[in-house]
């Protein structure tokens, strides 16, 4: 009977594993297709968070903490861009601010979605986790811009300002399309990433 149960959990282990390893490298190959970039590394892209937010979906939240500080290791290396003013404490809060606690907060749309009333429909519920992920890491580059992005403001400008317009565009746009793509295949994405026990639970 044990040598059963640690078989059973080796196997359980193999496939979050292999599930989480091949929707990371969906989403990081999505944000490498960029629909807009900007000067210093905010960017459009075709719903890169998704497969992540869908793995926060199915798994444990130690689990989706795990993979999305993985993920925003692999953005950091395939996009890192020197602050401007280069000193130990800029780049440790730019690491944390603009990448690890920016994607890390993915691992919250499990938590956010089964908090919602089984009474709303799934895309609902989706979506509603999908915003409030966008509404936390804007706030993570909002903040970061405050403190750390600010010399780039036009003379004048206030740090706040300058980080609202240059965070705003491209974090909004990103929401919609998220957004968009949630609201017209989000359940069947659900659907087909969940086990029948999940699917079950998912559909009350």
């Amino acid at each position: 009977m044990e040598k059963g149960r640690n078989l059973s959990n080796r196997k359980t282990t193999t496939r979050a594993l292999t599930e989480s390893a091949l929707l990371v490298a969906v989403a990081t190959v999505l944000s490498l297709f960029k629909l807009a970039q900007w000067t210093y590394g905010g960017s459009v892209t075709f719903g890169s968070m998704i497969p992540i937010i869908l793995i926060s979906l199915k798994y444990p939240f130690g689990w989706a903490l795990t993979t999305s500080v993985a993920y925003s290791l692999i953005q950091m290396l395939t996009g890192f861009y020197a602050p401007p003013v280069e000193n130990l404490l800029n780049y440790s809060l730019m690491i944390l601010l603009d990448y690890v606690v920016a994607f890390g907060v993915l691992c919250l749309a499990g938590p956010i979605y089964k908090k919602l009333s089984t009474n709303l429909p799934i895309r609902v519920r989706m979506m509603a986790a999908v915003i409030f992920c966008f509404v936390l890491r804007f706030l993570c580059h909002f903040v970061s811009g405050i403190i750390i992005w600010s010399p780039y403001a036009h003379e004048g400008q206030s740090a706040w300002l300058y980080s609202l317009g240059y965070n705003a565009p491209y974090m909004l746009a990103e929401c919609v399309i998220s957004g968009a793509i949630v609201l017209i295949a989000g359940q069947m994405l659900l659907s087909i990433f969940l086990d029948d026990k999940q699917k079950i639970r998912a559909a009350t």
